[in-house]
């Protein structure tokens, strides 16, 4: 993908190059038509050009392609960048839930508790549809991983020939590259065309001084052409796309996979089930907490006097406990 861009740059501008190198030849078939031989130089050199831009008009199309792949990464960086703000305030909710259950539990707040109740069951439900995203996400890139090459083949075959996708693909130093045969004629023709306007230069020159301008115009924007040439056989070499291409399956099929299943992981410990909390009653009981914590719970039956700690509850209990226990007493004097 990286590639796709500047390569139809280097093409166009080659293109652009050609026809300007039109234009010089057509003037100069007007200042050199009294020599016949200069002339079919110029022909020549005419039909070299053409076959150069043949050439390049067979290049595969990919502009179709790269807007395709612009409009997916567009797309892929949006969700992206939601995902990670979404994940960033359900974290913020899950710090939130602890920190009202440690809040809840030191202070002995009902209210605190309630709070951290309502927002655990929004944890809960948050936690199992993140969990699901995660999985659909894992299985659908797991799948896509499996067989990538023939996902892109097939997602590309009305643009690219299937000859130049597998190149990419795969690489293979073994195979001759397909472009081979357009880059050897674009050289070729080119060198050729070097050579005849350098003739020129050399030996009409001297007898149109007229068509200097366009001579060396024509030679600089040969020199030019050799220049994109070069940049054209880098950017069409498989080793730098291929290179791009084997490192994002890593970061989508190792990487990735793997930090969706980090997610996933996350979201199911956060919707695990919380621990029972032990409320507070207004009644009698067994209370953590609750009520006035100053007040025993059972009565001290038996002894002299009651502590000063009993509740009022207690307190008329053990009474009512200590009166049986003097009537009974009395019934039966020592």
């Amino acid at each position: 993908y990286l590639g796709i861009d500047p390569l139809w740059g280097v093409a166009s501008t080659t293109l652009q190059m050609q026809g300007a190198l039109e234009q010089h030849l057509a003037r100069l078939n007007e200042l050199l038509a009294s020599r016949g031989d200069y002339v079919q130089t110029l022909k020549f050199t005419q039909q070299l050009a053409g076959s150069i831009v043949l050439q390049l008009q067979g290049l595969p199309a990919w502009r179709g392609v790269s807007a395709d792949l612009t409009e997916l990464s567009g797309q892929v960086a949006y969700v992206e960048y939601y995902r990670w703000l979404a994940y960033l305030l359900f974290f913020i909710l899950v710090l939130t839930v602890c920190l009202l259950a440690c809040l809840g539990l030191a202070k002995h707040s009902r209210c605190l508790l309630l709070l951290m109740l309502c927002c655990g069951l929004l944890m809960l439900v948050l936690s199992w549809a993140s969990m699901a995203v995660d999985t659909a996400a894992a299985v659908g890139t797991s799948d896509f991983c499996v067989a990538p090459d023939k996902f892109i083949m097939n997602q590309t075959d009305d643009e690219i020939s299937a000859e130049v996708v597998h190149y990419y693909l795969y690489c293979d130093q073994s195979l001759s590259s397909p472009f081979q045969q357009a880059l050897t004629v674009f050289q070729r023709s080119l060198t050729t065309m070097q050579i005849q306007i350098q003739g020129l230069i050399q030996y009409a020159l001297p007898l149109f001084p007229t068509a200097e301008k366009d001579l060396l115009r024509v030679q600089q924007l040969l020199n030019s052409s050799e220049t994109s040439l070069h940049q054209l056989t880098a950017l069409l070499d498989c080793r730098g796309l291929h290179k791009d291409y084997l490192d994002g399956l890593t970061g989508i099929c190792y990487d990735g996979v793997e930090g969706l299943l980090y997610l996933g992981l996350f979201s199911l410990l956060a919707a695990a089930p919380p621990v029972p909390w032990p409320w507070p009653c207004d009644g009698q009981g067994a209370v953590l907490f609750g009520g006035n914590p100053r007040y025993e719970n059972v009565p001290l039956i038996g002894r002299g006097s009651p502590p000063p700690t009993y509740s009022p509850s207690m307190r008329a209990t053990y009474l009512a406990v200590t009166d049986e226990h003097i009537r009974h007493r009395g019934d039966f004097p020592a």
